[in-house]
């Protein structure tokens, strides 16, 4: 099973790559919670270069008030990741798949919400 959306996005700069997936989670009611700039924490910590890769904590509200009220515990898994990273052939967008994140989680009705999650978050790559 995949555990990720994916999207290469060609020309076009990581920064206005960032700018669109920014505004194409905000259309679909994710708001961007965490941002790690790996890259330069890479630099920092270990004085290692590496391409442009950020990590974005992406959270829609009213999806993980509903999904903390299912299963307490689920916020272990929040917010949903999304990552941008240069590649060879320009940037590529990647959010966690939600079904698969959960899957270890036995309750049929949070599934349901992770599914309705996964295709927010698929609808909001595919927009960027």
């Amino acid at each position: 099973m995949a555990y990720t959306i994916d999207r290469t996005i060609t020309g076009a700069g990581f920064d206005e790559v960032d700018a669109r997936i920014r505004k194409s989670l905000a259309d679909k009611g994710f708001g961007v919670l965490t941002e790690i700039d790996v890259k330069a924490t890479m630099k920092k910590k270990l004085d290692v270069d590496m391409e442009s890769y950020r990590i974005l904590g992406a959270c829609n509200p009213g999806m993980a008030h509903q999904a903390i009220g299912m299963e307490p515990r689920v916020g272990a898994m929040l917010p949903c990741n999304v990552i941008l990273r240069q590649v060879e052939d320009g940037i590529e967008i990647s959010a966690i798949d939600p079904v698969a994140s959960m899957a270890a989680i036995d309750n049929p009705t949070l599934k349901s919400v992770a599914g309705q999650v996964r295709e927010l978050l698929r609808e909001a790559v595919e927009a960027a």
